[in-house]
């Protein structure tokens, strides 16, 4: 029986690149393959004849002797090599190879064959700063220091000695990784001589060790914008941690932790001060002074009678928006005192404050009408 084309079996055309046969040879591959298709009998036969397609194109050479002399070229006598799948296991191997990834790549940790990771990327440094509601309200400039790696001043981040260029790695030829055949499966593994790095330094630096960063506490001055809140993150691009052999930067983060107030409560851009105010105060009303978060002062009116509890706003008083668009507003809120330490003259004011205070207690009145009411029905 006449072999088919090695084209046709593939589904590509002639002249396809290389990276057009291997795409049509994976899929085709992955939809043959006898474990998927335990119930077609022809399955096994027609997987083969795709790998032996694949064995002859994949090679410039040979792809060069098929495309000039069909399967002749294969037959003898032609100069073009072995036959393709002729190899027996060893060549199957290899071939399949080239879909094991995509077939098992997902159990062992995603695609195996990933290439050389020469330079490393730093780690990204993450700083808590903790700031005051002051500053939080009216921004600031600030100086950290921040424990981190930077780049080797003596070899210039390369690790090798005077800064000269790592070697290709021997073992994996620079990839990485390197292949192990263990029978029908070909298995990757980590460089053991590179670490995956996929290049050595063959005189390491004596400052950095071979690394090509070392450890260092640097300054860094911090601009810290107006309406910070607890939770707020600053990315400093390029500040984080040195990469490794070169690579590049990390970031640095800046957490904020605003500290509690002892007069003011945030809520967003709200703020809140509790206020105390006396007896007489609150019943006879008058005006009193307030701080605010700028270390100003504002004078309130409180309306007599007020009761503890009452919220006045002062607008515009609060944070301001850490994205623009104005301040939010404060609200006083009043505690009236008891007044305690009474002297014998206070006492016999106030009783007879009492004696003749029926009506100006309107909420004592209704509760206690409302207690009277409902013993009254108790009893019926």
């Amino acid at each position: 029986m006449a072999k088919r084309d090695y084209y046709e079996v593939l589904g590509v055309a002639r002249g396809a690149s290389a990276d057009d046969l291997k795409k049509a040879y994976r899929t085709k591959a992955k939809a043959l393959h006898p474990d998927r298709n335990k119930d077609d009998p022809n399955a096994e036969s027609q997987f083969k004849e795709v790998n032996e397609a694949y064995e002859a194109l994949k090679d410039p050479q040979k792809k060069a002797a098929y495309d000039r002399f069909g399967h002749a070229a294969f037959d003898g006598g032609m100069g073009g090599g072995p036959r393709p799948g002729a190899g027996g296991q060893g060549d199957f191997a290899s071939a399949f190879s080239d879909v094991f990834d995509d077939l098992f790549g997902d159990f062992m940790g995603g695609r195996a064959g990933g290439g050389r990771q020469r330079a490393t990327r730093g780690s990204d440094l993450r700083y808590n700063l903790r700031v005051s509601l002051e500053d939080a309200h009216q921004g600031l400039q600030k100086t950290i220091n921040v424990p981190t790696s930077v780049a080797c001043s003596t070899c210039s981040g390369t690790g090798a000695e005077g800064g000269a260029e790592p070697t290709t790695c021997p073992t994996c030829s620079g990839m990485g990784k390197v292949r192990a055949q263990q029978g029908f499966f070909t298995v990757e593994r980590t460089c053991p001589t590179c670490s995956g790095i996929g290049q050595i330094v063959k005189n390491p630096c004596h400052s950095c060790g071979g690394a090509g960063r070392v450890e260092k506490d640097r300054s860094l001055s911090v601009n810290i914008p107006a309406g910070v809140e607890t939770g707020t993150r600053i990315r400093l691009a390029g500040e984080g941690e040195a990469g490794l052999r070169g690579g590049p930067t990390g970031d640095l983060y800046i957490f904020i932790d605003v500290e509690e107030h002892p007069l003011f409560q945030r809520d967003g851009q709200n703020l809140f001060c509790l206020v105390p105010v006396s007896m007489t105060a609150a019943a006879l009303g008058g005006d009193i002074e307030v701080p605010t978060i700028d270390g100003g002062r504002s004078r309130v009116k409180i309306p007599g009678g007020s009761q503890s509890g009452r919220q006045m706003r002062l607008r515009s008083k609060g944070m301001p928006s850490l994205r623009g668009g104005g301040h939010g507003d404060m609200f006083i809120e009043l505690a009236v005192e008891t007044p305690v330490n009474l002297t014998a003259r206070q006492k016999e004011l106030l009783r007879e404050f009492e004696k003749l205070g029926e009506d100006n207690n309107p909420e004592s009145s209704s509760f206690f009408s409302k207690v009277k009411h409902f013993w009254d029905g108790m009893t019926g």
